[in-house]
């Protein structure tokens, strides 16, 4: 347990980094399942409540990917990036609560999101062009320059994955690694200001985990765009 925080599931199932991430990736899809049950329960033509918040998610998640997209392909993703964004958000949150842990803080979570992500925006390129098409458009506009393009392309791609999964990993963490030297220097009253900031750094990952998510599916789907 050196240089961490004392956490409640900690508390009761040990201190092990498996154990603290399981659990608490758990209560994140608890939480996320009683905010869509409580918004569902009893659905409104002029919503209140938690179904206005998520029908403004909703939309708002549809603008972000309306931009790269289109609208119609933004509400045909929907489902991927609005749970990907409520997933990141609520894990991102969990972490400024003190006495737990959020889940996006440890490397092997964020690295099976960005996983996941570039598997599907892949399948859906492939599903879309075929697999001659797709792999023929990272080869560049001249044949000559294949020998070239294809490996920069490769390697861009796959650095997907690292962007993705650093990104919010090392924002996550050294937000707790802050929060943590902030509780232990200054009395609990004083930190709110680094309490606000770490809610708005938690917002705003959510956000570009989902915006570049919207932007890796809309460069394999609409390659003859691209093209243009």
């Amino acid at each position: 347990m050196e240089g961490r925080l004392f956490t409640f599931l900690g508390a009761i199932g040990g201190h092990g980094q498996e154990w603290i991430i399981l659990s608490h990736f758990i209560l994140v899809v608890g939480i996320i399942f009683l905010i869509s049950r409580a918004a569902t329960k009893k659905l409104q033509l002029v919503p209140t409540g938690t179904q206005n918040v998520l029908e403004a998610y909703t939309k708002g998640v549809i603008a972000i990917g309306s931009d790269s997209m289109g609208e119609d392909n933004a509400r045909r993703y929907l489902p991927l990036i609005g749970a990907l964004g409520l997933v990141i958000f609520v894990s991102n949150m969990i972490g400024v609560i003190p006495g737990f842990e959020a889940p996006s803080s440890n490397i092997n979570f964020t690295l099976s999101l960005a996983l996941m992500v570039f598997v599907y925006y892949n399948y859906l390129g492939i599903k879309e062009n075929g697999f001659i098409n797709y792999f023929k458009h990272f080869m560049g506009p001249m044949p000559i320059l294949a020998p070239l393009m294809f490996p920069i392309e490769i390697i861009s791609h796959f650095s997907r994955i690292v962007s993705l999964s650093f990104r919010l990993f090392g924002s996550v963490r050294g937000d707790d690694m802050f929060l943590m030297v902030l509780l232990m220097l200054v009395p609990w009253l004083i930190p709110l200001s680094g309490f606000f900031l770490l809610t708005v750094m938690g917002v705003l990952q959510a956000f570009i985990f989902m915006i570049l998510t919207y932007v890796y599916i809309a460069g394999s789907i609409m390659m003859e765009h691209e093209d243009h």
